[in-house]
This record gives structure tokens, sequence and C-alpha cells, in this order.
């Protein structure tokens, strides 16, 4: 198999799967999207995330390692696409929401403890610290 270099690498898009956010295998991948790796903020015009892919192109130039390259590239294929993006936009709500659920549902769990009650404290210490602040 010839080796590929850049972002010439052959992606096929088949792979590419506009519900499946965190596709890398990198786990310190798994915090961003799409857009991230384009340098963008969603919403992005087509005509932008082509110049953002460009952009990117020409600055790795083939010096970056080639799951970084196909993962740029898949980002571009997904959002370059009408219909893959609107997938991908859709998936990236509905993570959202189920991050927004479980976060309010946390602090709900915490918002139903009791709340704790400050101790009157006793005499005698009363008066040891009185006595130590004098």
């Amino acid at each position: 198999m010839a080796a590929t270099h850049g972002m010439d690498v052959a992606f096929d898009a088949s792979q590419a799967s506009a519900t499946h956010i965190n596709a890398t295998e990198d786990p310190a991948m798994d915090d961003y999207t799409h857009y991230d790796f384009l340098d963008l903020p969603p919403g992005a015009s087509t005509a932008r995330i082509e110049a953002a892919y460009q952009t990117i192109k020409q600055r790795l130039n083939g010096h970056s390692d080639e799951q970084m390259i196909r993962t740029i590239h898949e980002a571009y294929t997904v959002l370059s696409d009408t219909q893959q993006r609107q997938r991908y936009d859709a998936e990236l709500q509905r993570v959202a929401a189920a991050a927004d659920a479980e976060l309010k549902n946390a602090l709900d769990g915490q918002a139903t403890r009791s709340a704790r009650r400050v101790q009157d404290v006793p005499m005698t210490l009363l008066t040891a610290v009185s006595a130590w602040a004098a």
C-alpha cells in the first residue's frame, strides 16, 4: 500500500458518519466537533467552509499526522454536504440537549438535599475563644 501524505489522503465517504460526533480514535479529540476542526462557528456558509478547509490544507501541507488529516477531511466532507450537515447539526443538538438534561438532573438532585444547619456554638468554646482573643 502506497504511503499518503498531506491533505490528499484518500477518504472513503461511506466511512463518514454524519451522526457519529466523536468518530476519532483519540479520546483527547472527543470534545471537538467538525466545526472546531475547521475553526468555524456553527452555521458557517458553504463558501466559508471551503475557504477554511483550503486555509487549513495550506497551513498543514503534509506536516500533520494522518489521523488528524483524515479527521479534518471528514469534517469538510460532512459540513460541505447539505444533507450530511443537517443530520450532523441535529445530532449535535441532540447531544447538547442530553448533556443539559443530565446537568439539570444532577443540579436538581443536589437541591433536594436538606440544607446543613449551623449548630449553636457551645458556651465553653465561646468563653475559650474569647479568652484567647483578649
